[in-house]
């Protein structure tokens, strides 16, 4: 069991607190997503996880033992991060070694087939990869690595809808096969809706969520038909997301699923919907 506790961290840049008394409890063996606008302090939170930086106030714990100068706590955790923090001049095949020397558990053999798949060819050198290829790179490394605490930092950077597609479908069969904590932060949040089991919302630092995707999204639902009509049933209640195109609009109530009013909505001739992450994501941070 990998719990990591977050009691308390804050952590502040001159005049800049990026976070602020954030208190996380993470559980082993699920998917979270790490979700918040630009600057919320996403990046910082994992920085400090993974003793990248130091806390200003509190500590980050997994199964009781501090990460801060810990290589017994921090050795099961991988991160992959935005930035490419890898010798430019070397070549993929022997990072994949290198990394290898740092996690026992990184399985070589996985490493090489998922670089055929993706079509990554491993005698490049790091400096000569695209943008898209320099995130597969960093993704197989991640997945391979057989790590207890899997960080992702964007993990989709540069990559078309076909290797985005490819990354979460291995992403969730790696997870399947050998389960592991794994917490994807990005700002593609309707793309990793279906993927993550559990969100964390932060803005401006300090954390404002932490709740299943499951129970989220049972607690609105979307509500289309004639603008007039819609009008009429939402009357009332609090709506997000709001889009009207010529007669027809769409609502997202915030209301329990169970509690949405059938017999109005038969009467106004209006269909439901199952509400967009995304859009309960804007609704929660505005």
């Amino acid at each position: 069991m990998k719990t990591i506790q977050i009691k308390g961290v804050s952590k502040v840049y001159g005049r800049t607190k990026a976070l602020d008394k954030v208190d996380i409890t993470i559980e082993s063996n699920r998917i979270y997503g790490l979700l918040g606008r630009n600057g919320a302090g996403k990046t910082t939170l994992l920085n400090l996880m993974t003793n990248k930086i130091f806390p200003t106030e509190g500590e980050i714990v997994i199964d009781g033992e501090t990460v801060l100068e810990n290589d017994k706590a921090l050795r099961n955790i991988f991160y992959m991060t935005e930035q490419n923090l890898y010798p430019e001049g070397e070549r993929i095949r022997n990072i994949y070694k290198w990394t290898k020397e740092f996690y026992p558990s990184f399985d070589m053999e996985y490493a090489k087939g998922l670089s055929e798949k993706f079509g990554l060819d491993t005698k490049k050198k790091v400096k000569d990869l695209s943008t898209g290829y320099a995130s597969i790179f960093k993704a197989i490394a991640a997945l391979a690595s057989n790590a207890d605490i899997v960080l992702f930092d964007e993990p989709v950077l540069g990559l078309d809808a076909n290797h985005r597609d490819m990354f979460y479908r291995e992403l969730i069969s790696s997870y399947s096969e050998s389960p592991k904590t794994i917490i994807i932060s990005t700002h593609l949040i309707e793309e990793v809706a279906s993927v993550i089991e559990e969100a964390i919302i932060i803005k401006e630092g300090k954390l404002i969520l932490k709740q299943s995707v499951e129970e989220l999204l049972s607690g609105a639902y979307i509500v289309s038909g004639e603008a007039s009509r819609v009008d009429k049933y939402i009357q009332g209640k609090k709506c997000v997301g709001i889009e009207t195109i010529g007669s027809f609009k769409s609502a997202t109530v915030l209301e329990a699923v169970n509690n949405r009013d059938e017999a109005l909505s038969e009467e106004l001739k209006l269909e439901f919907a199952r509400a967009e992450l995304q859009k309960l994501f804007i609704s929660l941070t505005n």
